[in-house]
C-alpha cells in the first residue's frame, strides 16, 4: 500500500512562491506545514536574462534546495501527480499521497517546446538557445558574443508566460556589447512579438521603442514564431495569417507555456480553460468552488503579469489569508494586480516598469517616472534584487 502523511499546510512547488509563503506562514504561526518539490536544486529566475545577456554567472542563480527550504517546515522530495480536492489528497510521483487541511498550489508553468514544431531540436542545436532555460543561457551568451555579422532572432509566444518582458531582455544586452565591439552595423536583430506593442504599458512603450530604434532592431509586431528548422536554420514567423521564412545565424527563443500536465488534469483549473491555471479568486487567491484550496505565482488563474514582482505581494495576501481562514475569520487581505518587470535596455541601464493586471502604469512611489531608462534601476535589478531575493524574500520577510 502507498505510505500516507497528513500535513496541516501542504505547499505544491518549492520555488520562490512555494518557499516565500511557506517562510511566511511559519513566521505567522503556523507549525505543520510541508512543501512537495522533486528538485535538489533552487533558481532564481529574474538572473538568467543576465547570464544570457553576459552580465551574471549561471552560478549566481543556483542554490541547494536544503538550503532555502525554511527550517520547521517539511522538504518531501518528490514530484505532484494528481490532486482530489474532494478528497484533501494530493498523489505523489512515488505513488505515496498526503492528506491536508489546506492546499497551496504553486508548481509554477511548463515549456512547452512541442507546440512549436522544431524548436526543441533549435534551442539545443549550435545556432540556437532559450535563457527560459537554466542550462542554455550560458550558451545563449556564447552564441551572442561571438557572433559578429549576420542575423539574431529573439522570439516571444502569445498566452501567459514567466515575466513575459524577460523574452525582451538579452536582446537588448547583446544590442548594447555589439555596439562596444563595433559590429552592431553589421547584425540584423530581429524581434518577434505578438502583440500590437512592444509590451504593452504606457509609458513604457514609448521608451522601449527609443531603445529598439537607437539599436536598429527589427520589431515584428502582431508576430509569432510557428515552427523551426534548426538544420536549416530557418524560422517561420505568422503575422496576420502570411508566414514568412526568415533565416537566421541565432535563435534566442521563448517556448509557450502552461500550467503542469498534471494539474491540468485535476478539476481545480476554470472549466474550458486551456490553460490549465488553478481557478481562484483574484483579490483573496482562494479557490473558488474549494474553500480549503489556494494558489499563486504562476499557475494561480489570476489576470496580472506572472512575475516575481507580482508574487511577491501574491505571498502576503495569501498567508494572512490562509492564517484567517484557519481561524474562521473574514478574508481581509486583497491582491492588487500589481506587476514589475525591470528591462535590462543596455549593460548598465533598467526601464523600470510597474503596473496593474489592466497594464496600466502603477508606480511604487507615485509621480516618480521609474520606466524611465536610468543607471539606479540597473543598481536595484542587477545587484539588490538578488540579495533582497536569497537573503529576504525565501525567508517570508519581504
Amino acid at each position: 500500500m502507498p505510505a500516507r502523511q497528513h500535513h496541516d499546510v501542504l505547499v505544491i512547488g518549492g520555488g520562490n512562491a512555494g518557499i516565500s509563503l511557506a517562510a511566511r506562514l511559519h513566521r505567522y504561526g503556523v507549525t505543520d506545514i510541508a512543501v512537495v518539490e522533486p528538485k535538489d536544486h533552487h533558481l532564481y529566475q529574474p538572473l538568467f536574462s543576465h547570464i544570457a545577456g553576459g552580465r551574471a554567472m549561471a552560478s549566481e542563480a543556483i542554490r541547494p534546495q536544503s538550503t532555502v527550504t525554511p527550517r520547521g517546515v517539511k522538504w518531501i522530495r518528490d514530484g505532484a501527480a494528481g490532486i482530489d480536492a474532494a478528497a484533501n489528497t494530493v498523489s505523489l510521483a512515488s505513488g505515496d499521497t498526503v492528506t491536508y487541511g489546506q492546499l497551496v498550489v504553486c508548481p509554477g508553468l511548463q515549456l512547452d517546446w512541442d507546440k512549436v514544431p522544431g524548436l526543441a531540436d533549435a534551442v539545443h542545436s549550435p545556432h540556437g538557445a532559450s535563457h527560459y532555460e537554466f542550462e542554455l543561457a550560458p550558451k545563449a551568451w556564447t552564441l551572442l558574443s561571438t557572433l559578429t555579422s549576420g542575423t539574431a532572432v529573439f522570439t516571444m509566444p502569445a498566452g501567459p508566460v514567466k515575466c513575459g518582458g524577460a523574452a525582451q531582455k538579452p536582446m537588448y544586452l547583446a544590442c548594447d556589447y555589439w555596439r562596444e565591439q563595433g559590429v552592431l552595423d553589421d547584425i540584423r536583430v530581429v524581434m518577434v512579438q505578438p502583440y500590437p506593442t512592444v509590451f504593452g504599458v504606457p509609458g513604457v512603450d514609448e521608451e522601449l521603442d527609443r531603445k529598439v530604434a537607437e539599436y536598429g532592431i527589427e520589431l515584428r509586431l502582431n508576430s509569432e514564431l510557428v515552427a523551426v528548422d534548426a538544420g536549416g536554420q530557418k524560422a517561420s514567423i505568422r503575422n496576420n495569417g502570411t508566414t514568412e521564412e526568415l533565416s537566421y545565424d541565432v535563435l534566442n527563443a521563448v517556448p509557450p507555456q502552461s500550467a503542469p500536465g498534471w494539474l491540468k488534469r485535476t478539476d481545480l483549473p476554470a472549466p474550458g480553460d486551456a490553460g490549465g491555471f488553478v481557478e481562484v479568486d483574484p483579490e483573496t487567491l482562494r479557490h473558488v468552488r474549494y474553500p480549503n484550496v489556494w494558489s499563486l505565482g504562476d499557475a494561480a488563474g489570476t489576470t496580472n503579469s506572472k512575475c516575481g514582482g507580482a508574487l511577491r505581494k501574491q505571498a502576503k495576501v495569501l498567508a494572512k489569508n490562509l492564517v484567517a481562514a484557519r481561524k474562521g475569520e473574514p478574508l481581509e487581505e486583497k491582491y492588487n494586480g500589481y506587476a514589475v518587470c525591470p528591462f535590462t535596455v543596455s549593460r548598465s541601464t533598467v526601464v523600470f516598469a510597474e503596473f496593474d493586471a489592466r497594464y496600466q502604469p502603477m508606480p511604487t512611489i507615485p509621480k516618480v517616472p521609474t520606466w524611465k531608462e536610468s543607471r539606479a534601476s540597473w543598481v536595484v535589478d542587477r545587484d539588490i534584487f538578488p540579495q533582497v531575493y536569497w537573503n529576504l524574500i525565501l525567508k517570508g520577510r519581504a
